[in-house]
Protein backbone atom coordinates (compact mmCIF):
# COMPACT_ATOMS: atom_id res chain seq x y z
CA UNK A 1 0.00 0.00 0.00
CA UNK A 2 1.19 3.19 -0.58
CA UNK A 3 2.34 5.83 1.71
CA UNK A 4 0.14 8.84 2.14
CA UNK A 5 3.09 11.05 2.82
CA UNK A 6 6.90 10.43 2.16
CA UNK A 7 9.56 13.25 2.79
CA UNK A 8 13.07 11.93 1.70
CA UNK A 9 16.07 14.23 2.81
CA UNK A 10 14.28 17.36 3.03
CA UNK A 11 16.53 20.21 4.26
CA UNK A 12 15.69 24.51 4.95
CA UNK A 13 17.87 26.59 5.90
CA UNK A 14 17.34 30.47 6.64
CA UNK A 15 20.58 32.46 6.64
CA UNK A 16 23.60 29.84 8.97
CA UNK A 17 20.30 28.65 10.67
CA UNK A 18 19.09 25.01 9.69
CA UNK A 19 15.81 24.82 10.27
CA UNK A 20 15.08 21.48 9.15
CA UNK A 21 18.08 19.07 8.15
CA UNK A 22 17.94 15.65 6.42
CA UNK A 23 14.26 14.79 7.19
CA UNK A 24 12.96 11.30 6.44
CA UNK A 25 9.50 10.43 7.04
CA UNK A 26 7.07 7.91 5.71
CA UNK A 27 3.45 7.88 6.91
CA UNK A 28 1.32 5.34 5.86
CA UNK A 29 -2.59 6.01 4.88
CA UNK A 30 -5.00 5.62 7.32
CA UNK A 31 -3.62 6.71 10.22
CA UNK A 32 -3.19 9.71 12.83
CA UNK A 33 -0.03 10.29 12.78
CA UNK A 34 1.93 12.94 15.21
CA UNK A 35 4.51 15.55 14.31
CA UNK A 36 6.12 15.86 17.82
CA UNK A 37 8.76 18.13 19.49
CA UNK A 38 9.46 20.93 21.17
CA UNK A 39 8.83 24.54 20.28
CA UNK A 40 10.98 25.88 17.34
CA UNK A 41 12.08 22.07 16.65
CA UNK A 42 11.15 22.41 12.91
CA UNK A 43 7.42 20.87 12.79
CA UNK A 44 6.06 23.94 11.44
CA UNK A 45 8.60 24.37 8.37
CA UNK A 46 8.67 20.89 7.68
CA UNK A 47 4.46 21.25 7.54
CA UNK A 48 5.09 24.17 5.16
CA UNK A 49 7.14 22.65 2.91
CA UNK A 50 5.17 19.29 2.88
CA UNK A 51 2.22 22.30 1.61
CA UNK A 52 4.16 23.63 -1.26
CA UNK A 53 4.39 26.99 0.82
CA UNK A 54 8.19 26.92 0.92
CA UNK A 55 10.23 24.89 -1.22
CA UNK A 56 13.21 22.23 0.45
CA UNK A 57 16.53 23.37 -0.49
CA UNK A 58 17.28 19.62 -1.11
CA UNK A 59 15.40 16.36 -1.10
CA UNK A 60 11.61 15.91 -2.36
CA UNK A 61 8.32 15.27 -1.07
CA UNK A 62 5.65 12.76 -2.50
CA UNK A 63 2.25 13.50 -1.55
CA UNK A 64 -0.90 11.06 -2.22
CA UNK A 65 1.37 10.03 -4.85
CA UNK A 66 2.12 13.36 -6.25
CA UNK A 67 5.00 15.22 -6.51
CA UNK A 68 3.84 18.49 -4.67
CA UNK A 69 0.39 19.42 -2.59
CA UNK A 70 -0.42 21.81 -5.11
CA UNK A 71 -1.47 18.63 -7.51
CA UNK A 72 -4.16 17.24 -5.32
CA UNK A 73 -5.15 20.28 -2.90
CA UNK A 74 -8.58 18.91 -3.88
CA UNK A 75 -7.78 15.74 -1.50
CA UNK A 76 -6.27 17.74 1.42
CA UNK A 77 -7.26 19.84 4.09
CA UNK A 78 -4.97 21.91 5.40
CA UNK A 79 -4.98 24.33 8.65
CA UNK A 80 -2.37 26.48 9.71
CA UNK A 81 -1.13 27.67 12.86
CA UNK A 82 -1.72 30.70 11.62
CA UNK A 83 -5.37 31.02 11.61
CA UNK A 84 -7.14 32.60 8.40
CA UNK A 85 -10.81 33.23 8.68
CA UNK A 86 -12.33 36.00 7.64
CA UNK A 87 -13.54 38.08 10.84
CA UNK A 88 -15.91 40.44 9.47
CA UNK A 89 -18.16 37.50 7.74
CA UNK A 90 -20.55 35.29 9.99
CA UNK A 91 -19.97 31.79 10.75
CA UNK A 92 -22.44 30.38 8.26
CA UNK A 93 -21.42 32.51 5.44
CA UNK A 94 -17.44 31.60 6.58
CA UNK A 95 -18.43 27.54 5.76
CA UNK A 96 -20.49 28.43 2.45
CA UNK A 97 -17.88 30.30 1.09
CA UNK A 98 -15.00 27.76 1.84
CA UNK A 99 -17.26 25.01 1.15
CA UNK A 100 -18.13 26.75 -2.52
CA UNK A 101 -14.24 26.96 -2.92
CA UNK A 102 -13.66 23.26 -2.50
CA UNK A 103 -16.62 22.45 -5.18
CA UNK A 104 -19.31 21.40 -2.63
CA UNK A 105 -22.49 22.05 -4.82
CA UNK A 106 -25.01 24.69 -3.05
CA UNK A 107 -27.74 22.31 -2.07
CA UNK A 108 -25.57 20.29 -0.61
CA UNK A 109 -23.84 23.26 1.94
CA UNK A 110 -27.47 23.86 2.79
CA UNK A 111 -27.89 20.68 5.31
CA UNK A 112 -23.94 19.84 5.03
CA UNK A 113 -23.37 23.43 7.28
CA UNK A 114 -25.86 23.13 10.13
CA UNK A 115 -24.85 19.14 10.27
CA UNK A 116 -21.27 20.54 10.94
CA UNK A 117 -21.82 23.71 13.25
CA UNK A 118 -24.16 21.30 15.60
CA UNK A 119 -21.65 18.83 15.69
CA UNK A 120 -19.06 21.42 17.37
CA UNK A 121 -21.74 22.79 19.32
CA UNK A 122 -21.54 26.03 17.24
CA UNK A 123 -25.12 25.96 15.66
CA UNK A 124 -26.37 28.53 18.13
CA UNK A 125 -23.31 30.79 16.85
CA UNK A 126 -24.14 30.45 13.20
CA UNK A 127 -25.20 33.70 12.84
CA UNK A 128 -22.14 35.72 14.64
CA UNK A 129 -19.14 37.35 13.00
CA UNK A 130 -16.21 35.51 13.26
CA UNK A 131 -14.60 38.11 15.25
CA UNK A 132 -17.26 37.75 17.72
CA UNK A 133 -16.21 33.78 18.52
CA UNK A 134 -14.20 32.67 21.49
CA UNK A 135 -10.92 31.52 20.50
CA UNK A 136 -12.13 28.10 21.01
CA UNK A 137 -14.95 28.67 18.93
CA UNK A 138 -12.68 30.15 16.28
CA UNK A 139 -10.93 27.01 16.49
CA UNK A 140 -13.63 24.38 15.56
CA UNK A 141 -14.95 26.94 13.27
CA UNK A 142 -11.09 26.57 11.59
CA UNK A 143 -11.11 22.95 11.75
CA UNK A 144 -14.31 22.39 9.93
CA UNK A 145 -13.13 24.62 7.32
CA UNK A 146 -10.33 21.99 6.89
CA UNK A 147 -12.78 18.92 7.08
CA UNK A 148 -15.79 20.34 4.96
CA UNK A 149 -14.69 18.83 1.35
CA UNK A 150 -13.78 15.08 3.63
CA UNK A 151 -10.35 15.13 2.30
CA UNK A 152 -8.03 12.55 2.22
CA UNK A 153 -5.53 13.43 4.06
CA UNK A 154 -5.64 16.37 7.00
CA UNK A 155 -2.35 18.14 7.68
CA UNK A 156 -3.18 20.29 11.25
CA UNK A 157 -0.63 22.71 12.79
CA UNK A 158 -0.58 22.93 16.19
CA UNK A 159 -5.18 22.18 16.50
CA UNK A 160 -5.12 21.58 19.92
CA UNK A 161 -3.44 25.78 20.68
CA UNK A 162 -6.46 27.40 22.94
CA UNK A 163 -8.92 24.19 23.41
CA UNK A 164 -10.21 23.89 26.48
CA UNK A 165 -10.74 20.43 28.07
CA UNK A 166 -14.18 19.47 26.94
CA UNK A 167 -13.24 21.10 23.53
CA UNK A 168 -9.85 19.30 22.92
CA UNK A 169 -11.83 15.79 23.78
CA UNK A 170 -14.20 17.08 21.01
CA UNK A 171 -11.50 17.60 18.21
CA UNK A 172 -9.92 14.64 18.81
CA UNK A 173 -13.03 12.54 18.85
CA UNK A 174 -13.28 13.94 15.47
CA UNK A 175 -9.65 13.35 14.65
CA UNK A 176 -10.42 9.83 14.92
CA UNK A 177 -13.59 9.43 13.63
CA UNK A 178 -11.67 10.58 10.30
CA UNK A 179 -9.29 7.74 11.02
CA UNK A 180 -11.49 5.26 11.55
CA UNK A 181 -13.21 6.10 7.81
CA UNK A 182 -9.93 6.03 5.89
CA UNK A 183 -8.44 9.14 6.04
CA UNK A 184 -5.00 10.31 6.99
CA UNK A 185 -4.53 12.99 9.88
CA UNK A 186 -0.91 14.08 10.42
CA UNK A 187 -0.84 17.02 13.37
CA UNK A 188 2.08 18.90 14.89
CA UNK A 189 1.90 19.54 18.74
CA UNK A 190 4.49 20.19 21.70
CA UNK A 191 1.71 18.61 23.87
CA UNK A 192 2.73 15.07 24.66
CA UNK A 193 0.28 14.07 27.25
CA UNK A 194 -3.09 14.16 24.14
CA UNK A 195 -0.54 12.97 21.43
CA UNK A 196 0.11 9.58 23.06
CA UNK A 197 -4.10 9.22 23.46
CA UNK A 198 -4.68 9.40 20.01
CA UNK A 199 -1.37 8.78 17.83
CA UNK A 200 -0.92 5.09 15.83
CA UNK A 201 2.65 6.67 14.95
CA UNK A 202 4.81 9.37 15.59
CA UNK A 203 7.87 11.39 14.66
CA UNK A 204 10.30 13.10 17.29
CA UNK A 205 11.63 16.24 15.83
CA UNK A 206 14.34 18.08 17.75
CA UNK A 207 16.58 20.86 16.49
CA UNK A 208 15.28 20.12 12.42
CA UNK A 209 16.11 16.59 12.95
CA UNK A 210 14.65 12.99 13.16
CA UNK A 211 15.26 11.94 17.01
CA UNK A 212 12.98 8.80 16.35
CA UNK A 213 10.09 7.62 14.40
CA UNK A 214 7.27 4.35 14.02
CA UNK A 215 4.25 3.29 15.41
CA UNK A 216 3.86 4.71 19.12
CA UNK A 217 3.41 1.04 20.40
CA UNK A 218 6.59 -0.44 19.32
CA UNK A 219 8.53 2.49 20.55
CA UNK A 220 6.98 2.67 23.93
CA UNK A 221 7.92 -1.50 23.67
CA UNK A 222 11.48 -0.12 22.64
CA UNK A 223 11.40 1.96 25.83
CA UNK A 224 10.35 -0.36 28.29
CA UNK A 225 12.27 0.00 31.85
CA UNK A 226 11.41 -3.45 32.78
CA UNK A 227 9.71 -2.09 36.16
CA UNK A 228 6.69 -4.02 37.52
CA UNK A 229 4.10 -2.95 40.06
CA UNK A 230 2.70 -5.13 42.84
CA UNK A 231 0.11 -4.97 45.31
CA UNK A 232 -0.22 -7.85 47.63
CA UNK A 233 -1.20 -9.18 50.77
CA UNK A 234 1.09 -11.81 52.58
CA UNK A 235 4.54 -11.78 52.92
CA UNK A 236 6.59 -10.41 50.12
CA UNK A 237 10.08 -10.14 51.46
CA UNK A 238 11.03 -13.25 49.75
CA UNK A 239 10.56 -11.19 46.33
CA UNK A 240 13.90 -9.24 47.50
CA UNK A 241 15.84 -12.28 47.42
CA UNK A 242 15.02 -13.76 44.02
CA UNK A 243 17.76 -14.27 41.12
CA UNK A 244 15.01 -12.65 39.14
CA UNK A 245 15.05 -9.03 40.59
CA UNK A 246 17.65 -6.51 40.25
CA UNK A 247 15.66 -4.16 42.56
CA UNK A 248 12.57 -4.30 44.83
CA UNK A 249 11.50 -0.77 46.42
CA UNK A 250 8.85 -0.46 49.18
CA UNK A 251 6.58 2.33 48.51
CA UNK A 252 3.81 2.22 50.96
CA UNK A 253 2.12 -0.99 50.41
CA UNK A 254 3.08 -0.89 46.30
CA UNK A 255 6.59 -2.57 45.49
CA UNK A 256 8.29 -1.48 42.73
CA UNK A 257 10.21 -3.90 41.28
CA UNK A 258 13.30 -4.11 38.49
CA UNK A 259 13.94 -7.47 36.98
CA UNK A 260 17.14 -8.14 35.59
CA UNK A 261 17.69 -8.35 31.95
CA UNK A 262 15.96 -10.65 29.82
CA UNK A 263 13.66 -11.96 32.44
CA UNK A 264 10.05 -12.31 31.62
CA UNK A 265 7.67 -10.43 33.66
CA UNK A 266 5.10 -13.36 33.20
CA UNK A 267 7.44 -15.88 34.54
CA UNK A 268 8.04 -13.80 37.20
CA UNK A 269 4.85 -13.62 38.07
CA UNK A 270 4.18 -17.39 37.85
CA UNK A 271 6.74 -17.50 39.90
CA UNK A 272 5.48 -15.69 42.94
CA UNK A 273 1.82 -16.44 42.16
CA UNK A 274 0.22 -18.66 45.07
CA UNK A 275 2.85 -17.20 47.67
CA UNK A 276 1.17 -14.06 48.29
CA UNK A 277 -2.69 -12.91 47.38
CA UNK A 278 -2.07 -10.58 43.88
CA UNK A 279 -4.26 -7.96 43.96
CA UNK A 280 -2.24 -5.31 41.13
CA UNK A 281 0.19 -6.73 38.93
CA UNK A 282 1.37 -3.86 36.29
CA UNK A 283 4.72 -3.82 34.08
CA UNK A 284 5.41 0.24 33.57
CA UNK A 285 5.37 0.66 30.41
CA UNK A 286 7.50 4.88 29.50
CA UNK A 287 4.98 7.38 29.05
CA UNK A 288 5.38 9.45 25.80
CA UNK A 289 6.34 12.34 27.75
CA UNK A 290 8.83 10.18 29.62
CA UNK A 291 10.36 9.21 25.97
CA UNK A 292 10.51 12.97 25.01
CA UNK A 293 12.44 14.14 28.01
CA UNK A 294 15.02 11.49 27.60
CA UNK A 295 15.63 12.21 24.03
CA UNK A 296 15.27 16.10 24.29
CA UNK A 297 15.59 16.64 27.95
CA UNK A 298 13.16 18.69 30.49
CA UNK A 299 14.39 22.03 29.40
CA UNK A 300 12.40 21.67 26.10
CA UNK A 301 9.12 20.87 27.95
Amino acid sequence: MTDTLVLNGIEKRYGDTQAVGGLDVQVPPGCIYGFLGPNGSGKTTSIRMVMDIIQPDKGSVSILGASSAREVKHRIGYMPEERGLYRKMRVTSMLNYIGSIKGIPRKRLKTLVPELLERVELDGSSKKRVEELSRGMHQKLQFLTTVINNPDLMILDEPFSGLDPVNLDMLKQMMIEKRDEGKTVIFSTHLMEQAELICDSILLINGGKKVLDGPLNEIKANHETGLIELDATGDSAFIDEMAMTQSVAHNNGTLEIVLRPDEDPQKFLSAIAGQIDIRRFEIKTPTLREIFVEHVGDGHE
